[in-house]
């Protein structure tokens, strides 16, 4: 009689969001930010994103389950995660996860299988830069 084997835990991945930002994403660098509205982060972004994007850390991950246990780190406005293929095809092909009620202080799991290819996380909310995530 063969016994059953409980399917693997899904890896968890922590980001950590203050202002404009994810922490992990940016080296652990605090670029200070404060904004009060999503407005603050939008000009924020226009101003800094694409230098800040070209410097992120971009994730690499084999496929599989993962846990992405995200924390809102004193931002004073409800934000979110949203996981996604990178353009319209990879987002209409791969797998996706989203959610918010991320108020101040809260932290929340998003659980996702990953397949092969390259997506894109981010808060819509808060808003942060689209930052690069790679399955393979």
């Amino acid at each position: 009689m063969g016994t059953a084997q409980a399917a693997a835990e899904p890896t968890v991945i922590h980001l950590n969001q203050v202002g404009c930002q994810f922490l992990e994403s940016e080296h652990d660098i605090n670029r200070g930010y404060t904004p009060m509205t999503a407005d603050d982060c939008r000009k924020i972004n226009a101003d800094t994103g694409d230098k800040r994007l070209a410097e992120a850390k971009v994730l690499n991950l084999k496929p599989g389950r993962y846990v992405f246990r995200v924390s809102n780190q004193n931002v004073p406005y409800e934000l979110g995660f949203w996981l996604r293929g990178d353009g319209l095809a990879a987002r209409a092909l791969l797998p996706s996860v989203s959610g918010g009620g991320l108020v101040t202080g809260k932290t929340q799991d998003y659980e996702i299988e990953l397949k092969a290819g390259e997506y894109v996380y981010s808060c819509p909310l808060n808003p942060t830069p689209d930052y690069k995530l790679v399955v393979r």
